[in-house]
């Protein structure tokens, strides 16, 4: 399995360099002048040009690239041009907030996704594969905003269990962090649950009509063993895909269920930036989140091999 790991993650040294060139690029093309932005309502020429200056953003773009990529080098991801903040600590600040909420996201999706697809597959044509579908489909369609904003109404605002929105560290009360964190986790884990039970059905389907499944039931395995053992197994890895393509998704920013629940995460430091012309964090954020989907990526590599030892031995 080793060798299968490191060609893997030799992959993501070139994957790196090209996202620093296209989102170095792409910032730079973007409508707006940062120094202005900077300068505030006055934008003073004596400010502008001190801001240019201190901030190098009269040198050639080229130029920039290659200092970015020194202070990269160095594992500096620069300041905040609005606050002069160090990049990394914005992220070290707001990350794990969202990689909780991503991770309690994943649980509930888990949860809800992994008994009913295999029921749904199993009882095929039944009112449990139907019920199954419907709740695929609702959740599919349901915005998640919408969702959010509804549970606020319902949970906090006429029945008082939870509280509608803010965040309290881990480190200032495991509950009280939980109270907070369910809503918006449950919001999110609805949708992902939806695609990850349709994905976990079909594939199920697909397995259960292998030779070896009807070999085990020949032999007088019982279904529940069958079921888990041999069927459920082999038809984890699409599922496995799905799950680390739309964690890393989540890490990118769940930008709009923060917003709803005033979370103070990913996604707000990322709308922030962008609005602000903050080129640094911008460019500390998107190389943050691929390095994170290539993490992950890696992982769920890991987990095929796992899952069918053949991928590993090729």
């Amino acid at each position: 399995m080793l060798p299968f790991v490191g060609r893997r993650a030799l992959t993501a040294i070139p994957t790196l360099f090209i996202v620093t060139l296209m989102v170095f690029a792409i910032q730079r093309s973007l409508p707006g002048d940062p120094a202005l932005i900077l300068a505030g309502e006055q934008q003073d020429p004596e400010v502008i040009a001190f801001i240019r200056e201190r901030y190098r953003l009269d040198d050639p773009v080229p130029v920039q690239y290659l200092a970015w990529l020194g202070q990269l080098a160095r594992g500096d991801l620069g300041r905040s041009l609005r606050t002069n903040e160090r990049v990394l600590d914005l992220i070290g600040s707001k990350l794990p907030v969202t990689i909780e909420l991503a991770v309690l996201s994943m649980l509930v999706a888990l949860v809800i996704a992994l008994p009913i697809g295999v029921l749904a597959a199993v009882r095929r044509g039944t009112a449990v594969d139907y019920g199954g579908t419907v709740l695929a489909l609702t959740g599919l369609s349901v915005p998640n905003f919408w969702l959010g904003i509804m549970l606020i109404l319902l949970v906090s605002v006429r029945l008082g269990w939870l509280p509608a929105s803010g965040y309290v560290p881990l480190s200032e009360g495991v509950w009280e962090n939980l109270r907070r964190m369910i809503m918006p986790a449950f919001v999110l884990g609805t949708g992902l649950a939806a695609v990850l039970m349709r994905q976990l059905r079909s594939s199920m389907l697909g397995v259960l009509r292998q030779d070896y499944v009807r070999t085990a039931r020949a032999k007088g395995l019982r279904g529940a063993a069958v079921n888990v053992r041999h069927a459920a197994r082999n038809a984890l890895i699409p599922v496995v895909t799905i799950l680390g393509l739309q964690l890393g998704a989540l890490l990118s920013g769940a930008v709009l269920t923060e917003q709803v629940f005033t979370i103070p995460g990913f996604g707000k430091l990322v709308v922030d930036a962008v609005f602000n012309r903050d080129y640094a964090v911008v460019q500390g954020v998107v190389l943050v989140t691929a390095t994170g989907y290539i993490l992950i990526n890696l992982l769920v590599d890991v987990a095929y091999a796992v899952l069918d030892p053949r991928i590993g031995a090729r």
